[in-house]
């Protein structure tokens, strides 16, 4: 096998193996074929970039093709999303298709198959012919009507169409097998009334064609070269090619379906009918909620395009149905910002900071950097004034030493300002703090080049100008569902463990005045706060902003594995807990070899390998994970931390979302050695 081809998906190997065999490469077509009855949500991102991936890679066309056939529930509102939704993504297809718009040839195909014995009409019930079906270990019994004759059959079924019967009272089924161990097999409907009118024919139909049928027939009549479908229509192959068998030309190019597994993610739902319940309870405002899993709910809530590619590319092309850990998707988004996104600075619970020794009624222009990781970003200017917000949260009266933002008595840096001290605090009658007093080194401002301005102290906070300082909503939003897997309970809906805490509005948060102009595509990084976007329930007198993401993965913390909770110590078990301390001091040794790893060469290299190598057999994966968003000018640290990764694994450490996501994001970079370390343990 060539490095090439073991790096393709099981898809992408198919493609590559039917070239190789002969098939002319000007004859690829693909298809995105959603139904228009929901919004896309990220499981479709998936089929999305896999078709359009392909189309790119063999610069193939690919249609996008709404499979329109039940106007009961598919409506011109969600054709349009879709599209929106593909084009944002980044996609633009060859042809717009509808299955509507071969309505007729399907039929003329059905009248040709009643002709040929292979289609008759029942007028069962539903119900009796799913009593008739039998199960997959007893045959089924025939329709009492399986035997129409051909006359009969025709009769009926353009009466159907005609419109002379109500809805449910006849149906067309395919003449297959009725013993068939694939149940599907065992009569299929082609079509059935519906009154209904549709979103594009109007009411020029009352009769409609099933998906099995509509669906491969479709795929014949554009020529797609490749069907790729998810898991769930395997077992719908062997219809799909039964149904291609009866009007097959063998001048034309035959489709082949090829099933890929759907993507399904953590601590949400990816069924459309269980998020359409979400939207009629009202428990989100909408298909676009920023909590909901659909694209434009993650485009509204500040997820971008290259972050979702990115998820699909890590989440990778697999045959067996799994779950992702959410946590991936946030990795993906919150690496992409962290590029791109403007820093600004916010205040999102207020305590008011008085810097005594500044002038009364001063105000100064401070520049602030857009983004220290885009040396071309630029700059900004932040007003700066003697009161100021800052979080209640970075001052404490009294705190231990590893508190290392303001208290009284010692010393922090305000971000692109002055080195500040705490003197005093204002209370109320309760007992709450409603000022800080503080005096400030008016020689330190941040890149006034002074001596006093290269002093380093522990903490830096984040303020905004009160006479500056403009006022905005700001929605924090949490995981939809606390529960990891919610519609996996067969004793419990899943609407039980929507999390009722999801939603956070602070009505009045303070924000520097460059964001007055914020936009509805504009990215920021609200400093120390996390990955903020405009909603466009903004107006010119109220903006309103929503969380995207957070610095750094919250839930890891709140909630523990299963088994990191059976490793943890308990606390009067003083030997472990000595165990414990050791190991820690593992982990800090290996970053203090790290720290130098590129400087070295020859043996000494080769021995601080081992020496890593050696550490890491007495380091945790709860101890290392933390290390894996070492800053990427940190090279030494995560080689370092990619040797110690490769040691747990091979103790038998499972693998998971944060670890491909580190050792991909590894193998993209520009340092040798780290790709190197990366290969070794992919």
């Amino acid at each position: 096998m060539t490095e090439e081809s073991a790096s393709l998906n099981f898809i992408e190997q198919i493609i590559a193996d039917d070239l190789a065999a002969g098939f002319d490469p000007k004859k690829l077509r693909f298809r995105f074929p959603p139904e228009p009855n929901g919004y896309l949500h990220i499981g479709h991102a998936a089929s999305i970039c896999l078709n359009f991936g392909l189309g790119e890679k063999h610069n193939a066309p690919v249609n996008l093709r709404f499979d329109d056939t039940n106007p009961s529930k598919e409506e011109q509102e969600y054709v349009d999303a879709i599209k929106y939704d593909v084009q944002w993504l980044g996609f633009q297809w060859a042809q717009e298709c509808y299955s509507s718009d071969y309505f007729q040839q399907m039929y003329d195909w059905a009248i040709q198959l009643i002709k040929e014995g292979k289609a008759y009409v029942d007028q069962q019930s539903a119900e009796a012919m799913a009593e008739q079906k039998g199960t997959p270990t007893t045959p089924g019994v025939a329709s009492p009507y399986r035997d129409r004759s051909v006359e009969e059959n025709l009769d009926l079924f353009e009466r159907m169409k005609a419109g002379e019967f109500e809805q449910g009272t006849y149906v067309l089924r395919a003449k297959i097998d009725m013993a068939s161990p694939n149940m599907l097999m065992r009569d299929p409907l082609l079509y059935r009334i519906v009154r209904k009118a549709h979103h594009r024919t109007g009411t020029d139909w009352c009769i409609y064609p099933m998906y099995d049928w509509a669906h491969g027939e479709s795929d014949y009549i554009e020529q797609v070269s490749h069907s790729l479908c998810t898991l769930e229509f395997k077992m719908h192959r062997e219809l799909y090619d039964w149904f291609l068998d009866q009007i097959y030309d063998p001048a034309l190019l035959r489709p082949k379906q090829r099933e890929f597994a759907r993507r399904n993610l953590s601590y949400t739902v990816m069924s459309k009918r269980k998020l359409l319940e979400l939207v009629q309870t009202k428990t989100v405002s909408g298909w676009d909620d920023p909590r909901m899993p659909t694209i434009s709910g993650l485009r509204r809530r500040g997820y971008t395009p290259e972050s979702i590619r990115h998820f699909s590319e890590l989440s990778g092309i697999s045959k067996r149905d799994s779950v992702t850990d959410v946590s991936l998707l946030e990795y993906c988004i919150r690496e992409d910002l962290n590029k791109t996104a403007t820093r600004v600075m916010a205040v999102l619970d207020p305590v008011k900071l008085v810097i005594t020794n500044y002038p009364e009624g001063k105000t100064e222009m401070l520049t602030a950097e857009n983004n220290p990781e885009d040396p071309n970003s630029g700059t900004h200017e932040v007003p700066f004034s003697r009161e100021l917000y800052i979080e209640r949260e970075d001052f404490k009266e009294e705190a231990g030493s590893k508190f290392f933002r303001l208290t009284l008595g010692n010393e922090v840096r305000l971000k692109s300002a002055y080195i500040i001290k705490g003197d005093s605090v204002v209370k109320d009658q309760d007992g709450n703090i409603t000022e800080i007093h503080c005096t400030a080194d008016l020689d330190s401002r941040s890149g006034s080049g002074t001596e006093a301005s290269m002093r380093k102290v522990k903490g830096t906070l984040h303020w905004v100008s009160i006479q500056h300082a403009i006022t905005a909503e700001v929605r924090e939003y949490d995981r939809l569902f606390l529960d990891e897997a919610p519609d996996s309970h067969e004793d419990k809906n899943f609407m039980e463990f929507v999390n009722p805490e999801s939603l956070k509005v602070i009505k009045e948060a303070y924000l520097e005045p460059f964001l007055k102009e914020a936009t509805l595509d504009d990215k920021y990084q609200f400093q120390r706060l996390g990955y903020f976007t405009l909603d466009k329930d903004s107006t010119a007198d109220q903006l309103v902003f929503n969380k995207t993401v957070g610095l750094r993965d919250s839930w890891a913390k709140q909630a523990p594995t299963p088994a990191t909770q059976a490793n943890q110590p308990a606390k009067q078990d003083k030997p472990v807990a000595n165990n414990q301390q050791g190991q820690r001091s593992a982990i800090n040794e290996i970053q203090k070899i790290a720290k130098k790893y590129t400087n070295l060469s020859g043996d000494k290299l080769a021995a601080a390998k081992a020496d890593i190598a050696k550490l890491a057999e007495e380091v945790t994966y709860e101890e290392l994970e933390p290390l894996f968003n070492t800053a990427a000018k940190k090279v030494g640290t995560r080689i370092g931390v990619m040797i110690a990764l490769g040691v747990l694994l091979n103790k038998g450490q499972e693998r998971n979302a944060e670890i491909d996501a580190f050792i991909s994001n590894a193998l993209t970079d520009e340092n040798e050695q780290l790709v190197e370390e990366a290969k070794a343990i992919n």
